[in-house]
């Protein structure tokens, strides 16, 4: 068994909806992707560690990630969250309802771009798991609204061009996400504000503790 086979052999069995979405998620396209279980504890354990009462998530998708934020943060904690698709936002705002945390999580549907620059400060925690091209875009606004000592959690920072993509246009456009995503890593890790380590869990995943 591999190091990183053997690691998430060591993961404990996820509790319902989240494990009921998994498996959903990983048998039907229709669904979009949800973090693999490795990085879904390091988030889980960063949660436990900073109690957060503010978070901002960039990547809706079905709900996954926001309902294991908001079943491992304190009553009173406030998710704000934001994805582009309609109705992959529409399918995370039922699955939310079903988990019963409607009241804790707000979907905010249309681009992340957009809704940042009109979003109040104070986020003591942002996860982005969005558009990878634009991270290094959001990056700017997202330190203005981080609170000094918040957390910023960046998902798939180590994304790899697949070396045998046929088509053209889908090779460039993963060639340059490919390429933002190094700039953003090499950003984050050099900011005045910002300590960062960056760690392998799925597809790399960045903490950056925001400095007074």
């Amino acid at each position: 068994m591999e190091k990183k086979e053997y690691i998430i052999s060591l993961i404990p069995h996820e509790d319902e909806p989240l494990k009921t979405m998994r498996e959903i998620a990983s048998r039907t396209e229709t669904y979009a992707p949800i973090v693999p279980s490795d990085t879904a504890q390091l988030l889980k354990t960063m949660l436990k560690i900073t109690r957060p009462k503010r978070i901002l998530e960039i990547g809706t998708a079905i709900g996954y990630s926001a309902i294991l934020m908001a079943k491992n943060t304190p009553l009173d904690t406030e998710i704000i969250t934001i994805e582009r698709y309609e109705k992959v936002a529409d399918i995370a705002i039922n699955n939310i309802f079903e988990a019963g945390f409607e009241k804790k999580i707000r979907v905010v549907k249309g681009e992340a771009a957009d809704i940042i620059n009109w979003l109040d400060g104070g986020f003591d925690m942002v996860f982005m798991d969005g558009a990878k091209g634009q991270y290094i875009e959001f990056l700017p606004r997202i330190l203005e609204l981080l609170n000094t000592g918040g957390v910023l959690i960046t998902d798939d920072v180590l994304y790899k061009e697949p070396n045998e993509e046929k088509n053209a246009t889908e090779r460039h456009r993963k060639y340059t996400i490919v390429q933002r995503l190094r700039k953003y890593l090499e950003v984050i890790c050099n900011h005045p504000l910002l300590d960062t380590t960056v760690l392998e869990s799925g597809e790399g995943i960045a903490i950056s503790y925001k400095k007074g």
